[in-house]
């Protein structure tokens, strides 16, 4: 819209008249102001945006107007949500790249053009984590992005993981290899994927090629995103640089801080966690660092650019990257207009930061356009953008694909370059619609700016989903309302949609509109109805859900199991999902860490999982192909194949009991006297596939053993003793009661040892918490009183002492130990009012020791007193409990030399504190709760996967999860094939219970998560499954005491 300006004219009289002689304006003699005129337009620019598949689209803007508005219409011509992670990149005539400023005018922008200024719409900010972006979509432009670093040479990496990301880009574009369409690797020698391609590496990209058999376009792009990231150059654009030496060097800036290149061999990086400050003068670019505990032997480091302008454009990149993914919240800072001394620059990074784009697409979920993949590329309402401005569109794609649109599996082979089946015109960039093919064709402008050639009889279409979660069925069972068909800019709910009758019938329903495709994964129906306003029928019609695209298919009237037997044998499935990626953990992630710095102290962890996760691999095929098949209505039984599997892995399983507690006290040993190991292991958890400690991945065998007999009872509890499998689940518990036998008083042993030994490593301020004959009895939050009043301590109640600590401001968090009280001869009585708190106790020890304490409610200080007591009790009757002191540090730098690796701890930084901020101390600390042993071992029975429906917060959407729950957490992922939760929620402190009327959840099969103002709302596929999580939630929200005895079916 122009600015408007008004102009004020004078009267024609020479001199001014009083007031009491002038004439009114209007009347003749008068003067009359004349109407205000617009000024006319600034001068306007035609800017060509160059997309990521090559294709050009012209965009009209005004040269004095903003960057933000360019970058905004690109994003309005894409529909894209998570547009933070792009940004508009042009170049320089002497090669530099930079970002176009959002925030300057576009005629002020340095080093552009306005003589038929040309930008690049490129990824900006590259995740480390892909499966934080939230749509189908944005993953898909990473890819492009990942395809053109590959192509130029910029993604550097071996032949081998070069082939292997290649042959995800083929999968996706090309679908399965078929063997009569590829006789040969010449069907991949006229496109570049690499500079230096040859058949050698072609060839390589077909053997690979071939074992992504069933991979849908949506996955291939996700593994081509995560083989990409695991790149040491994904993401880092080289920046010419010298040192104070004059070396020449490459600067790159990423999520991680700033690295260091020489020519393209990584040889330092400085981590956000170690800068303290960046800035630039004139060629000079400046990293203070902090000045104690990151072994760099200078506080400031220097660099030297070519020009001011090359410095200043990478000190704005770091500044970026830094507010990108570093902070939480970036406060918008009006720019100063520059003076006559100007004080530097005022640039800071303007967008959404990482943190608040997830937040954004999570709560905006239901407003996101759908995006398919089809072989028409995406387009606003009937726009086609042109093309071809500067070489044609992405040319490895199918016939008339290109950003725009993605394609589905496709039966055709790659066409070579210069088919002419890749002359057909591009559509324009849009999201969630399809355009139909018409003759005609008529060039317009938007009001956008964006030249299109439009399609007279395009109309779009919008993709509607909804889940239906059965039951099984009762007679007397009330249908439920039937989604309806709508056309809608929003993704609606099914809790939104009119009701028109139905039928069901053993729990399958069946609906009026034959047509309707149906996606049915893990037992949920998630049925996809398009309706379009005069259009053709278009079949086949793509059904995207959860990031997977699949062909809808006419819906079938199918039966599916009601049986409880068939959830407990789902449930089975699902764990035994889990149970396989947390072997993995050791036996792959654990195992690539500890064979890339060649530590033999890690051979030990990596054999005691070797054997158990080579055997659960081919179990894991067979329970899904025995499901499958029960699924289908075929002859299905599940006692024979738990017999068998049984009798061939509790061998391997008694020699790990066997071996257990040594592996686990050498690890003890290894990370308490070897720095290098212990930094190994620390540094290793930091990675999002850790996500439990490394000791807790190492009981997970002992899990797998109680949750087996947890199962078979249940199908023995269901079976009558005529059913054909209760006879083998019969065989099956006796043997596994042989082994479980002796694995109680391991578990015992074992849990404690882990216990202690993840204490000690949040805990600063001992010599060694870890001996033999101490037991982990409480851990908890209780207020000290002082001359200063209460102040929150975090208590460690153990068999011989009783420690309270404080946490320190430091990144890491740890503990530090604030005092110590022995056992023996302390004495518990009640509080007196001085105080004036309500749950106030007095605990008196040896040597006129005294502490005042208080506890949040009456039954926090009923479990801490309760517990003291029978301490102390076993403590006076125990003569030989030697009393084993620990030495108290009272300055930082006692406290550095006693446990030697503090410093090592700050260095992991934010990631690090992240990774630990779900172990219980941290949960106990921030909730104000406590845990007793009893409760680690009540909780370490009982353990559940599959998927769940979590609700929306500010809509009446549900989205679909894959939620594991393990020490006193749950974790959420996508699919189960993610290798690393998206995020947790621990749930010391929750209640779990069903909806209230007032909350107006009309689902079945839905519980409610409470902690305060904190809320969810999840719901189940069955009746079985919605009883097994609220009876696991249960196991980690009600607490007990140590007195609670342990046995194989106790938690329950």
């Amino acid at each position: 819209m122009n600015d408007i300006e008004s102009i004020s004219m004078k009267g024609s009289g020479g001199s001014k008249m009083p007031h009491s002689h002038s004439t009114p304006a209007g009347v003749d003699g008068g003067s009359r102001t004349p109407p205000t005129t617009p000024r006319k337009a600034g001068k306007m620019l035609a800017v060509r945006v160059q997309m990521l598949d090559d294709t050009i689209t012209m965009f009209q803007v005004q040269a004095k107007a903003l960057g933000r508005v360019l970058f905004d219409q690109v994003c309005k011509q894409l529909h894209l949500l998570e547009a933070d992670y792009f940004g508009l990149e042009y170049q320089e005539p002497n090669g530099t790249k930079y970002w176009l400023d959002l925030e300057k005018p576009v005629c002020r922008q340095v080093g552009l053009s306005l003589i038929d200024p040309l930008l690049r719409f490129c990824v900006k900010f590259y995740t480390p984590d892909p499966a934080q972006l939230e749509e189908e979509f944005t993953r898909y432009l990473f890819c492009l992005q990942i395809k053109r670093d590959l192509a130029q040479g910029l993604l550097q990496c071996n032949d081998n993981t070069a082939a292997l990301m290649a042959s995800y880009i083929v999968q996706a574009e090309c679908g399965d290899y078929v063997i009569e369409d590829y006789p040969d690797h010449t069907y991949l020698s006229t496109y570049k994927f690499v500079p230096h391609q040859d058949q050698e590496l072609e060839r390589r990209i077909m053997e690979n090629h071939k074992k992504h058999a069933g991979q849908s376009p949506a996955e291939a792009d996700l593994n081509l995103l995560e083989t990409a990231r695991r790149c040491e150059l994904y993401g880092m654009k080289m920046h010419p640089a010298k040192d104070h030496e004059g070396v020449p060097l490459n600067l790159a800036v990423a999520h991680m801080g700033i690295v260091v290149f020489q020519n393209y061999s990584k040889i330092n990086t400085f981590s956000w966690a170690k800068i303290r400050k960046i800035s630039f003068k004139r060629k000079r670019f400046l990293i203070k660092l902090h000045p104690e505990g990151y072994g760099y032997y200078k506080d400031t480091v220097e660099f030297f650019f070519e020009g001011r302008n090359e410095c200043k454009n990478f000190w704005k990149k770091c500044v970026e990257n830094h507010g990108f993914f570093r902070c939480s919240v970036v406060k918008r800072v009006v720019r100063q207009k520059t003076r006559v001394l100007s004080r530097g620059s005022s640039f800071r990074y303007s967008g959404k930061t990482q943190k608040q784009i997830v937040e954004f697409v999570r709560d905006n979920y239901v407003k996101r356009q759908t995006f398919q993949r089809s072989n028409s590329f995406r387009q606003t309402s009937g726009g086609r953008a042109l093309q071809g401005l500067e070489g044609g569109g992405y040319r490895g794609a199918t016939p008339s694909s290109s950003l725009m649109g993605s394609s589905s599996i496709s039966a055709h082979p790659l066409l070579p370059l210069g088919d002419p089946a890749l002359e057909t015109p591009a559509l324009s960039l849009s999201c969630g619609s399809m355009t139909l093919d018409s003759p005609t064709t008529v060039t317009s402008v938007s009001m956008g700016g964006t030249i299109h050639r439009r399609e007279d009889t395009a109309t779009s279409f919008r993709t509607l989903t909804s889940i239906d979660v059965h039951s099984p069925a009762t007679p007397s069972q009330v249908p439920a309302p039937r989604p309806m068909l709508a056309v809608s800019q929003q993704r609606i709910s099914s809790a939104d949609k009119p009701a028109t009758p139905k039928t069901q019938e053993n729990n399958n329903s069946v609906y009026a509109n034959e047509k309707s495709p149906e996606k049915r994964t893990n037992g949920m129906v998630v049925e996809t109805n398009a309706s379009t306003v005069n259009t053709p029928d278009l079949s086949p019609v793509k059904n995207v859900q959860n990031g997977e695209v699949e062909d809808a298919e006419v819906r079938k009237t199918k039966r599916w199991p009601t049986d409880k037997a068939y959830y407990i044998a789902k449930e089975l499935l699902m764990t035994e999902r889990t149970y396989k990626k947390d072997l993995d953990v050791i036996n792959v992630w654990f195992r690539e860490e500890v064979s890339r710095e060649a530590e033999l102290e890690g051979e030990a962890v990596v054999s005691l999982i070797e054997l158990l996760a080579d055997v659960h691999g081919p179990c894991l095929q067979e329970m899904e192909a025995r499901l499958e098949r029960w699924e289908s209505n075929a002859r299905h039984n599940i006692g024979d194949f738990l017999y068998n599997t049984l009798l061939n892995v509790l061998p391997l399983y008694d020699q790990y009991l066997e071996n257990l507690i040594p592996v686990l006290e050498k690890l003890e040993y290894y990370t308490r006297t070897s720095r290098r190991f212990d930094q190994l292991c620390r540094d290793f958890e930091t990675q999002k596939h850790c996500y439990l400690p490394l000791t807790s991945f190492l009981l997970k065998p002992l899990q797998r053993l109680l949750h087996y007999n947890s199962i078979i009872d249940r199908l023995l509890d269901h079976y009558p003793k005529d059913h054909t499998d209760f006879e083998d689940c019969l065989a099956a518990r006796d043997r596994l009661g042989e082994s479980l036998l002796e694995g109680l008083s391991i578990i015992n042993q074992a849990e404690n040892l882990v216990q202690l030994c993840e204490m000690q490593r949040d805990i600063s301020g001992f010599d060694n918490l870890v001996q033999e004959g101490r037991r982990f009895i409480r851990q908890g939050c209780l207020q000290k009183y002082s001359r200063k009043g209460f102040q929150q301590r975090m208590f460690f109640l153990f068999s011989d002492i009783l420690l309270y600590t404080f946490r320190t401001q430091q990144p890491n968090q740890y503990f530090r130990v604030h005092g110590q009280l022995p056992l023996k001869g302390m004495k518990i009585r009640e509080g007196d009012n001085k105080t004036g708190a309500d749950f106030a106790f007095v605990i008196e020890a040896q040597g006129n020791q005294s502490l005042t304490v208080a506890a949040v409610n009456e039954e926090e200080k009923e479990r801490w007193l309760e517990d003291l007591s029978m301490a102390i009790a076993h403590a006076d009757a125990d003569p030989k409990m030697p009393y084993l002191n620990l030495n108290t540090c009272n300055s930082t730098d006692e406290v550095s030399d006693s446990i030697g690796l503090e410093t090592d701890r700050g260095s992991c930084g934010g990631a690090k504190a992240s990774q630990r901020i779900n172990t219980t101390v941290h949960v106990c600390w921030h909730r104000s709760t406590s845990i007793s042993y009893s409760d680690q071992l009540r909780a370490f029975q009982n353990q559940l996967s599959g998927f769940l429906l979590r609700k929306f917060k500010n809509s009446n959407g549900w989205q679909k999860l894959w939620v594991v729950f393990t020490n006193f957490c749950l974790f959420f992922y996508k699919s189960h094939r993610d290798d690393f939760p998206l995020t947790s929620l621990p749930l010391l402190g929750y209640t779990v219970m069903t909806p209230s009327e007032k909350d107006g959840i009309n689902k079945d099969f839905v519980f409610k998560l409470q902690f305060k103002s904190h809320v969810y709302f999840f719901r189940a596929e069955s009746d079985y499954t919605f009883g097994r999580w609220i009876e696991v939630i249960r196991s980690a929200t009600q607490q007990g005491h140590v007195s609670g005895s342990f046995n194989g079916k106790e938690g329950y």
